[in-house]
Parts: structure tokens; C-alpha cells; sequence
């Protein structure tokens, strides 16, 4: 009997990425996704236009949150008949790249894995491409995983895979920025098979709306460290 094709989608969180989404989609290896959601998450741009242009399956999210787009993106793909064997998450900023996305997904595809990172820590960064907050943020919250859920990580990268399963089965929950710090913790706390892959990073295509300002990088470290003590 003829084994059947492991269905990887992709979930892309956009808010005011007009610039850049569309290179994103454009960018992710069509041979190997079979669906590809760009969640539109209350835009005031061209960026729904630009996704679906691209080739996306576009949705809405009014509620603005890096968590909601994800959690709508989620809903999107529970429509979806069969089911996807495995979820990529990717940002729409085109600082990673998408062509590393079968790098990303072979942990578990040769049933390795059940949730991978690819890591920045791991490959290599351009100049510029994360802030000092951001990489003193990553450091201080890797080490707060290790210390109280035994696990360790090199980074908190957006840029990941996990078995669709696992994914439904961690109860994600949070909206704004605590959601790929819960699900590596939840990853954890169920002993799922973890993995990490180096993965490349550029400065992205315009203006970050986390690092790019004081009160976004205090704001988003401040949610990282609590939803970390929250669910210790």
C-alpha cells in the first residue's frame, strides 16, 4: 500500500507587510507546501492584495495581535480536507528565507521531530539584521526555558515547523507577543521530539513593529518573560 503524502501548509501572520509578502509567497518552495495562509491581520495597506497576488490563501484577522493572526491562521487550516500533516510558521517581513523551509520541515519528516526552530543563532545573520534587544531577549529567554522547563533552545525564531497533531494538542492560547515562547514551552512540558536547524537572516523588508521602537521591544519582553513563569 502506497504511504500517503505528508501535507505541510504554511501560516504567514502579515500586519502592514505590503513590500514584502508577496516576495515571501513567492519565495516558499511550491513543491513542497500544498497550502500557503497569509493571515492579514488588520492592515491598513495593499498587503491582502499583494498575498493573494502571490498565489496565498488570505484571510482576516481584525484583531490585531502576532497570536491572533497565528490562532486565525490555525482555524483556516482545520477547513482543510485532509488535514496538513505539518504546519510552517514563517514571518512576512522576508528576513528569513523561505527556501530553507525544507531544511526546516525534515526533522519530521524523517520522524526525527515533532516541533523544529530553525534557529538564527545557528546560521548565519546579516549585519543588522536583529537589534541588540533582540538578541539579548532571545539569550535572557532560552535560558529561562532551560532553567525552568529543562529544555534548551538557541532562539525564539518565528521561522518554524510542528506537526499538525502536536500543534492542535498544546491548547495555544496566547494572542499577542508570548506566542512562539508558549509553544516551545508547551512543546516541552508534553516531551515532544524537539530539533533546531540553523536557518540564514537578513534585515527585513521595512519597519519592525516589535524592535523597531522602544515600547515594542519593553512591551514584547515584558509578555516573553511572563508567559514563561506563567505556565512554569
Amino acid at each position: 500500500m502506497p504511504i500517503p503524502p505528508v501535507h505541510i501548509d504554511v501560516i504567514i501572520p502579515a500586519f502592514n507587510e505590503q513590500e514584502a509578502v508577496g516576495l515571501v509567497v513567492r519565495d516558499i518552495p511550491k513543491d513542497l507546501v500544498r497550502h500557503i495562509v497569509v493571515v492579514n491581520n488588520a492592515s491598513s495597506d495593499r498587503t491582502s492584495e499583494m498575498a493573494r497576488a502571490a498565489g496565498a490563501i488570505v484571510v482576516d484577522q481584525p484583531l490585531r495581535g502576532y497570536g491572533n493572526a497565528c490562532l486565525r491562521g490555525m482555524e483556516q487550516l482545520a477547513k482543510h480536507d485532509p488535514s496538513p500533516g505539518i504546519v510552517v510558521f514563517i514571518d512576512a517581513d522576508h528576513s528569513d528565507k523561505p527556501i530553507q523551509m525544507s531544511d526546516v520541515v525534515a526533522p519530521i519528516l524523517r520522524g526525527e521531530a515533532d516541533f523544529v526552530i530553525g534557529s538564527r543563532a545557528l546560521g548565519q545573520r546579516e549585519a543588522g539584521s536583529m537589534m541588540p534587544q533582540q538578541i539579548f531577549g532571545n539569550w535572557l529567554a532560552t535560558r529561562l526555558l532551560k532553567l525552568f522547563y529543562g529544555v534548551r533552545y538557541t532562539d525564539l525564531g518565528p521561522f518554524r515547523a510542528v506537526r499538525w497533531e502536536a500543534l492542535q494538542a498544546m491548547g495555544m492560547r496566547d494572542r499577542t507577543f508570548g506566542w512562539t515562547v508558549e509553544m516551545q514551552l508547551k512543546a516541552a512540558k508534553q516531551g515532544l521530539r524537539i530539533a533546531e536547524v540553523p536557518v540564514d537572516y537578513r534585515k527585513r523588508i521595512g519597519f519592525s513593529k516589535i524592535s523597531g521602537t522602544v515600547k515594542g521591544s519593553v512591551l514584547a519582553g515584558y509578555k516573553i518573560i511572563t508567559t514563561i513563569i506563567r505556565y512554569r
